[in-house]
């Protein structure tokens, strides 16, 4: 099976420029646990979990801190760069084997330098319950 049989397609991305409370709204609104962040030119630069933004928060050392990361800092200075990859042709026990090592819980599918679509954890292991592999 390959990974353009199991990827969403439909997948929401978020704008490097938006700010981190933006971006949060989004994250919590789609009860999505990771956005690919994309440049002006709709490229993708990067993905925004939400462990980065705990992360930056845990740094934070005081309120009026942690309220200046949300409302004055853009995504891009929080984001994961270099964001991991495969293609729709993939194998989906490629695609897994890549999640393991990279300890990553999504991986973001691109054909051409294009993002076609988004491959988890949860949708082969939903795949695997429902015996389609």
């Amino acid at each position: 099976m390959k990974v353009a049989d199991l990827m969403e397609t439909d997948v929401q991305v978020v704008q490097e420029d938006l700010t981190v409370a933006e971006a949060v709204v989004i994250l919590a609104e789609g009860h999505i646990r990771g956005l690919p962040v994309v440049n002006r030119r709709n490229r993708m630069v990067g993905v925004l979990s939400t462990s980065d933004v705990l992360e930056a928060a845990a740094e934070c050392s005081d309120a009026e801190e942690r309220n200046a990361l949300f409302e004055r800092t853009i995504v891009a200075e929080v984001m994961t760069s270099r964001p991991k990859t495969i293609s729709p042709n993939a194998n989906v026990k490629e695609a897994a084997k890549q999640m393991l090592e990279l300890e990553v819980h999504r991986l973001f599918v691109e054909q051409g330098g294009e993002l076609v679509g988004v491959i988890s954890q949860s949708d082969i292991v939903r795949a695997v319950a429902t015996a389609r592999i």
